[in-house]
């Protein structure tokens, strides 16, 4: 007998290069962003101060992508498959970010903190790698995933995965259209009582990152689905410059919940558009595409190094000059990191799983 899951297996969708390029400047953005926080804890004179909205960024992509991907093929795949591949794609890196974290609290050169929670060490561990929020830590401002934090951003993420799957494939271009709008007004609302759009991190903001998914998502998903594909020559070049023109915005606390508001609600899907339409340079390619398989494993990983070097400032106290080459010496070793994880856990480690995956269906004939 042929089930759901046992049909051929399906033709690649569409691709767009540029999109990846650009998830890996934000990425870069993002590690920097985090180093330099903590150097300059004072968002008026930091430059990267608006990188935290990479992350809604990366939300609207991944909407405008997963739309491309499974609109017409989720029926044919079924809800489950379409899980399964998911967690290929997305939870490997989600434990080894969840292991690195354990590590890199447990050995902390600097700060003795794993100390005082050995009891729940286990728990904090387990947590991490099932994606269950566990914002235990004062120490860490209640993060909600205190050994690696970036990965409230993934919790979101597999949460709008599934509303995709169960929901969001089926509705109808006006039901889109209102939720759309309604998810808008959440974001210019949750932008009109916080100082910016940077929550949904810790266990005071949790539901702002119900609003940050929500609308970036949808957007994305909406996007694609109404043809968001604009031809342009920029190339990766120029559409680049403008995703870091809306990161490196000056930061002034009068005026950046509207910065905010209309980065998340019409910047960043223009980008999007603009970025699925553009000519790539041949010569280019390459490094869009290194870009792209970068970016995942250097968000995943880099954050339990960034633990480590708050720690150093706290306590070592280092000038300003020392620090000028520490940054700039661990995003290089980071992405260096991140490269070789990608190379020797996490591609061979998807390619495994996809393969297993793409043999499943046969036994079930």
């Amino acid at each position: 007998m042929t089930t759901v899951s046992s049909v051929a297996p399906l033709q690649p969708t569409r691709h767009f290069p540029i999109l990846d390029g650009l998830r890996g400047i934000a990425a870069l953005a993002v590690v920097v962003y985090h180093f330099m926080e903590i150097v300059v804890p004072d968002y008026d004179h930091l430059f990267i101060a608006h990188a935290y909205l990479a992350v809604d960024f990366f939300f609207c992509l991944s909407g405008f992508v997963i739309a491309c991907a499974y609109d017409t093929r989720l029926e044919k795949i079924g809800f489950a498959a379409f899980v399964r591949r998911r967690l290929i794609r997305l939870h490997p890196l989600v434990v080894v970010g969840a292991l690195l974290g354990f590590i890199t609290f447990w050995l902390d050169p600097f700060h003795n903190l794993f100390a005082a929670y050995v009891p729940q060490a286990g728990q904090l561990l387990l947590a991490a790698c099932l994606l269950v929020p566990y914002p235990a830590l004062p120490e860490r401002t209640f993060n909600l995933f205190p050994l690696n934090a970036p990965t409230w951003s993934l919790f979101w993420e597999y949460v709008a995965n599934i509303a995709y799957a169960l929901v969001l494939v089926r509705l109808r271009p006006s039901v889109l259209r209102v939720v759309l709008l309604l998810a808008a007004g959440a974001l210019v609302y949750q932008a009109c009582t916080a100082p910016n759009l940077s929550g949904g991190w810790s266990r005071d903001t949790f539901w702002s990152g119900a609003g940050r998914v929500s609308y970036s998502f949808l957007a994305g998903v909406a996007l694609y689905r109404a043809g968001g594909i604009v031809p342009t020559r920029l190339g990766f070049g120029g559409v680049g410059l403008l995703l870091l023109m809306g990161l490196l915005l000056p930061y002034y606390k009068e005026i950046t919940q509207l910065t905010d508001a209309l980065t998340v609600l019409f910047y960043f899907p223009v980008l999007v558009a603009l970025g699925a339409g553009a000519r790539l340079a041949p010569r280019l390619a390459g490094l869009c595409r290194w870009l792209g398989e970068l970016s995942y494993p250097l968000y995943m990983v880099h954050y339990p190094f960034v633990w480590v070097f708050l720690s150093y400032v706290e306590t070592q106290k280092p000038p300003l000059s020392t620090l000028a080459w520490v940054v700039p010496g661990a995003t290089l070793a980071l992405v260096g990191l991140a490269y070789l994880v990608l190379v020797t856990v996490d591609a061979p480690l998807r390619r495994y799983l996809s393969k297993r995956e793409a043999i499943a269906p046969q036994a079930a004939q």
